[in-house]
C-alpha cells in the first residue's frame, strides 16, 4: 500500500499539472514553484542592465556592437569583459566607423563611455556619432535606403548561380526602438546634442596627459600606457564597475573606446622599426587591460593600424591576448577598386578570431567570404557574391583583361592560356 501511495502521488502530481494546463491553456511542461521563481529572479537579474542580454550559447552577458550584423557574426553581441580588436584599413575610413558605431550604441542605451586617442579630442568623436534610427522615426529613412537593393535583388534572382541561391540570407532588420538589443544608425546625421549632453562620458586625451614624464624603468610600459591604464584604472574602482564598490543607484555597463592603439602617437615605435626597443609594450598593455576587463562590467573596442607593424610576432602576440579580431580590407587604392566583380562593394571583412567563452570551442560562422559597402545613410555587411557571368556588365575586352593572370597559374595552364584567351572549363 505504502508502494501504491507512493506511485499514486508521483501520478497524481502528473495528472493535478496536465489539468492545469488544460484549464489555463498552458503546456503541462511549464515549471511551477520556487525552483521556477528562483531562475527567473535570476534571469532578470542578468538582464537587468539596459543594453545588454545574455547569450543562449553560454549563457555571458553580452552588449551589441552597434552594427546588427556584425553582432551576428560574432555569435550575438560582444561579450562583457573581453576586448574587440579592430585591424584598421589602410587609409582608416571605415575602421573609425565602426569605433563611433560601438560609442553610439552606449550612448543610446545609457552606458558610461570612456574614449581614449592620441590623435583626436574625445570631444570632437563624439560630435561625429551617427544618429540613431528609433522606432517610426527612422523606419521612412531606413526604407529608403535599402528600398533599391532589394529591388536589385528581385530582378537578379534567377541569374545568379544555384549555389548561391541555396545560402541562407544574413539577417535585414529595420529600426527597433530604444530598449531593444542592438539599433541602427544613418550616418548621413549627427547624433543629437541632447543625447551626448546627457550620457556619462570620460575622455582621455594623450597630449593633455602627457605633461609630466615621469622616470619609467627600461623594459617597462611607455609614458602612454602607463597613463591610460591608471586612468581606466581608476574610472572602474571609483564608479564600482568592479563590484568592490558596488553600484547604488543601477547597474551599468562600461564601454572604452581606445583608437590607434600601437600608432607612434602612442610614444610606441613598433610601427617605425621591425626591431623596436618597446617591443613588450603593447602586449604588456593589453595583458594587463584585459586583467581589468576580467573582473568588471566593461567592454573594450580597440581599433590598430596592423599594416604598419613590420614585426609579424607583434602580431601573432597581440591577436593572442586580444579575445575577438575583425579585420577590415579596404578597396582603394588596390586594383579591386577598379574591377568590375567588386563594384558593388568597398571593401573585405574578415573574421580573424572568436572567443571561447564557457566552452572548449568557439562558435564558427558558416559564412567565410563577406563583404561591406557603405551607402548613403547605412553600413552593411553582405556575403560576396561574385557574378556567374560577365557577359551582361563587361565587355568581351575587359573580359580578356580579367583572363590575363591567368597566363601566372604556371606551365600547365599558363601554356594552354594562350596569349589573351582565358581558361574555359
Amino acid at each position: 500500500m505504502a508502494a501504491v501511495a507512493t506511485c499514486g502521488t508521483g501520478v497524481g502530481k502528473t495528472g493535478s499539472m496536465v489539468m492545469a494546463g488544460s484549464k489555463n491553456n498552458v503546456t503541462g511542461f511549464q515549471r511551477r514553484g520556487p525552483r521556477a521563481s528562483g531562475s527567473d529572479s535570476s534571469y532578470s537579474r542578468l538582464v537587468s542592465i539596459a543594453g545588454t542580454r545574455p547569450s543562449v550559447r553560454n549563457g555571458q552577458l553580452l552588449v551589441s556592437t552597434g552594427l546588427p550584423a556584425l553582432d551576428q557574426l560574432l555569435g550575438g553581441g560582444l561579450a562583457v569583459g573581453t576586448v574587440l580588436l579592430i585591424e584598421e584599413d589602410k587609409y582608416n575610413i571605415y575602421s573609425s566607423l565602426l569605433f563611433k558605431y560601438f560609442l553610439a550604441e552606449g550612448i543610446v542605451n545609457g552606458h558610461t563611455l570612456l574614449v581614449a586617442s592620441a590623435k583626436e579630442d574625445p570631444a570632437d568623436i563624439l560630435q561625429e556619432l551617427p544618429a540613431p534610427l528609433l522606432d517610426d522615426n527612422g523606419k521612412k529613412d531606413f526604407d529608403e535606403d535599402v528600398c533599391n537593393h532589394k529591388t536589385s535583388e528581385s530582378n537578379i534572382k534567377m541569374k545568379i548561380a544555384w549555389r548561391y541561391q541555396l545560402l541562407p540570407k544574413m539577417e535585414q532588420a529595420g529600426p527597433v526602438s530604444s530598449s531593444r538589443f542592438g539599433h541602427y544608425y544613418d550616418v548621413s546625421k549627427k547624433m543629437p546634442q541632447e543625447l551626448i549632453e546627457a550620457s556619462k562620458v570620460h575622455g582621455f586625451f594623450f597630449p593633455e596627459k602627457s605633461s609630466s614624464t615621469p622616470n619609467i624603468e627600461p623594459c617597462s610600459l611607455t609614458h602612454g600606457y602607463i597613463k591610460l591604464l591608471q586612468f581606466i584604472q581608476n574610472i572602474i574602482y571609483e564608479e564600482g564597475f568592479d563590484g568592490s564598490n558596488p553600484q547604488k543607484k543601477q547597474k551599468n555597463i562600461l564601454r572604452i573606446g581606445i583608437q590607434n592603439l600601437g600608432s607612434p602617437l602612442w610614444g610606441d615605435d613598433i610601427c617605425c622599426t621591425e626591431n623596436c626597443d618597446n617591443s613588450h609594450s603593447l602586449t604588456k598593455f593589453l595583458y594587463v587591460l584585459r586583467g581589468l576587463l576580467r573582473t568588471s562590467l566593461s567592454a573594450c573596442v580597440i581599433t590598430m593600424p596592423t599594416h604598419l607593424i613590420q614585426n609579424k610576432a607583434i602580431i601573432a602576440r597581440v591577436t593572442n591576448l586580444s579575445d575577438t579580431v575583425v579585420g577590415l580590407e579596404s578597396f582603394i587604392g588596390s586594383e579591386r577598386e577598379t574591377n568590375p566583380l567588386y563594384k558593388d562593394y568597398h571593401g573585405l571583412i574578415h573574421i580573424r578570431q572568436i572567443p571561447r567563452l564557457n566552452n572548449l570551442i568557439y562558435d564558427v560562422s558558416d559564412v567565410k567570404d563577406l563583404a561591406f559597402k557603405l551607402k548613403r545613410k547605412l553600413f552593411t555587411i553582405e556575403r560576396l557574391h561574385l557574378p556567374p557571368d560577365l557577359s551582361d556588365t563587361v565587355s568581351r575586352s575587359s573580359k580578356q583583361d580579367l583572363a590575363e593572370p591567368s597566363k601566372l597559374l604556371g606551365p600547365g595552364c599558363g601554356a594552354m592560356a594562350g596569349g589573351k584567351k582565358h581558361l574555359d572549363f
